[in-house]
């Protein structure tokens, strides 16, 4: 028993003992496929985190032009690359770059193809710099971006088909840029897309109808493009679309009816196509907010369904071929804060309560119309409204003193219409206007206003950069308090009954670059102080009864593009100081003067000017040679002078010249052969002179109804 006992113990030790040393031998195994894996993960981990920062680098290496040093930090070697600037990595894999955002830094150079080997990217925004090349085919085997922003750069080339590969992109911005090319039917894969934004670039083609199968869009730009055809009728299916733009693309067709089914669309904005056919019913679009349909071709009348369109904000269907009436309906849009029906065909009136129905108004521009009746005094009580417009119209009657209420008015157009001021008191809208102190446009010309400047021209808003009150009957003299106008830019009072002189103090107004005072009744000599209004590019003085010689100091104006002196009592020589004006581009128009002396030499400074007429003065001598310098020159007239001599052969360089009138001079000499060889010449006069010799056959000579101006 005893014996039996000692066995079993023993056998009982052996076998704790077998267990312990296999349970011993199990931990060391454990313990080594756990270090084994450890180390293989720690080794992939360490290899991906070099693949990281080797792409990181890469992609600096690429940078030529880093303005900010925004990538100054990418050199510090003791820096972690997860701290960079721009670089984010993850809270699961810290050592895993997540983010890229370096927009806005200037940055120029090409986005390297080494990009794509951040695995695990989830964004990336480079927008707004001034990168350029291609975007890198590779980026499409990022399968975890969900953000990818490359808008405002100056990259080139096509889009990627490849980026129909990244199947968690939310957001894909590509706009204002330079790639062309299609767009490929491959972004239709995207179905998680919510924004889909190409506009401003110089993208071709048609619009895939695949894109419509982006179900989960919610935001889709592809306006000022080149892309063309019809709409895709597709786009219908996109039921979650808030926002759809294509403006100013080449689509053609009819705006597609089904866009009616887009019942949580905000934003449609399709104007600057060539889209034709009737505006299609949107009642259905409980939520549009913004509609615009401008620049199109879109004809018939204004659906009287657009009136139940309750959340409607901005409404555009200017430059189109919309006739009728505009419906009552659109009066119960009291959100409207803009309604803009410029240039149709639009006849009626508005409705006398108009600024009780629209008190959110904004913005109203109804010019190119055939509207008329009386300007709605109502108006007024839109008391948010800052632009007017209101031109080319049939308006009659006065001009609402009401208007002066619109504290916000800062644009108010009414020219080309029938209003009238007959009296003093027909005025007051004016002396009201000088309540709105941030009004800067005024543009009240061809209208059939009479009766004196009125005074309080002077107190307007010292804002006012542009001021018309051209081809009315207005009568008076220019005050001489106008240059408390001191922001004006654009000054025209032409074509009307003004008498005196021009005030010196117009010469404060040192922004202006845009004077017209011709066709008046103005006298005395031109303010040489003139000269001081170094920003001038265009001057017209003409048909008045300015006398004395032309100020020298015009040539201070070097911005000068027009300058027309003509129909005036203007005597002496030409300055020559004038004729340095090599920015003269458009025309210099001295006709009609008193002016003597022979043409300064000077004159083949005009090296790229349109048109020169010097006709009907005193000039007298030879046409100087260096008149062949104006290369540009289109049109000549130096008709009725006292010029002599022969016609100067360096005319023959005026390879685009279209009119020629040297009449009623004393030219002499043969008539040059090289005028039948001016390949644009459609005018010739040389009638009245003393020319002998045969009269050439070729060219502008062949029309022998037109040899009857020559007298040879």
């Amino acid at each position: 028993m005893t014996i039996t006992v000692a066995l079993a113990s023993l056998v009982l030790v052996r076998r704790k003992e077998g267990f312990f040393h296999a349970l011993f031998f199990l931990i060391i195994l454990l313990y080594v496929i756990s270090a084994t894996w450890c180390t293989a993960t720690a080794a992939a981990g360490i290899k991906e985190a070099a693949s990281d920062r080797a792409a990181l680098l890469s992609f600096k290496s690429l940078v030529d032009d880093d303005p900010f040093g925004a990538l100054s930090s990418w050199n510090n070697g003791s820096l972690h690359y997860c701290r960079w600037r721009g670089v984010s990595c993850g809270r699961r894999h810290p050592n895993r770059v997540t983010a890229l955002d370096l927009k806005s830094l200037r940055l120029a150079g090409l986005i390297s193809p080494s990009v794509a080997n951040l695995t695990f990217i989830q964004r990336i925004d480079l927008s707004d710099n001034k990168l350029d090349g291609s975007i890198p085919e590779e980026l499409g085997s990022l399968r975890q971006l969900r953000f990818l922003n490359l808008s405002v750069n100056s990259l080139r080339g096509t889009i990627p088909s490849s980026l129909g590969n990244c199947s968690n992109l939310q957001l894909l911005n590509l706009r204002d840029n330079k790639l062309n090319g299609e767009i490929s039917p491959t972004l239709s894969r995207l179905s998680g897309l919510r924004e889909l934004i190409l506009n401003q670039n110089m993208l071709q083609g048609t619009i895939p109808d695949s894109i419509g199968n982006l179900s989960s869009l919610l935001s889709l730009s592809l306006g000022n493009n080149s892309l063309s055809g019809a709409m895709p009728p597709s786009f219908g299916g996109l039921l979650s679309l808030k926002m759809l733009e294509i403006q100013s693309t080449s689509l053609t067709g009819t705006i597609p009816p089904t866009l009616a089914n887009l019942s949580s669309l905000n934003v449609l904005a399709l104007g600057g196509n060539n889209l034709h056919g009737e505006i299609p019913h949107f009642a259905q679009l409980p939520f549009l907010s913004y509609l615009a349909c401008s620049y199109n071709h879109l004809s018939g009348t204004i659906p009287i369904s657009l009136g139940r369109l309750s959340s409607l904000e901005h409404l555009d269907l200017g430059v189109n071929n919309l006739i009728g009436e505009i419906p009552s309906s659109l009066y119960n849009l009291s959100s409207l804060n803009t309604l803009a029906l410029s240039y149709n065909q639009l006849k009626g009136t508005l409705p006398s309560d108009i600024g009780n129905a629209f008190p959110n108004l904004q913005v109203l521009l109804m010019e190119g119309n055939q509207l008329g009746a009386q300007i709605p005094a109502s108006l007024s009580n839109a008391s948010e409204l800052y632009e007017l417009e209101l031109s080319f119209n049939a308006f009659h009657g006065t001009i609402p003193q009401s208007l002066g209420a619109l504290q916000s008015l800062f644009r108010l157009t009414l020219a080309v219409n029938r209003l009238e001021a007959r009296n003093p008191s027909d005025w007051s809208f004016f002396t009201a206007l000088t309540n709105c102190t941030s009004l800067q446009v005024l543009d009240l010309g061809y209208n059939l206003l009479q009766g004196m400047m009125p005074k309080s021209i002077v107190n307007l808003s010292t804002s006012l950069n542009f001021l018309s009150l051209s081809n009315n009957q207005i009568s008076g003299i220019i005050p001489t308090e106008i240059e408390k106008l001191i922001n004006l830019t654009v000054l025209d009072m032409s074509v009307n009954d003004l008498r005196g002189t021009i005030p010196v103090e117009i010469s404060h107004l040192w922004q202006l670059q845009y004077l017209d005072l011709s066709n008046n009744m103005l006298s005395g000599k031109i303010p040489p102080t003139l000269g001081k209004l170094t920003r001038m590019d265009q001057l017209y003085l003409g048909s008045n009864e300015f006398e004395g010689a032309i100020p020298p100091t015009l040539s201070n104006m070097l911005m000068l593009e027009s300058l027309n002196l003509s129909n005036n009592r203007l005597s002496g020589s030409i300055p020559q100081e004038v004729l340095t004006l090599s920015s003269l581009t458009n025309f210099l128009d001295l006709s009609h003067n008193l002016l003597n002396g022979s043409l300064p030499l000077e004159v083949g400074n005009l090296i790229i000017i349109g048109a020169l007429d010097l006709s009907n003065n005193r000039l007298s001598g030879e046409t100087p040679d260096t008149i062949g310098k104006c290369t540009v020159l289109e049109i000549l007239h130096l008709e009725n002078n006292l010029f002599q001599g022969s016609i100067p052969s360096s005319i023959s360089n005026l390879r685009g010249l279209q009119e020629l009138d040297l009449s009623k001079n004393f030219y002499s000499g043969p008539i040059p052969a090289f005028l039948d060889e001016l390949p644009d010449l459609q005018y010739l006069n040389l009638s009245f002179n003393s020319f002998e010799g045969r009269v050439p056959m070729k060219g502008v000579f062949k029309n022998a109804s037109e040899l009857e101006q020559f007298c040879v």
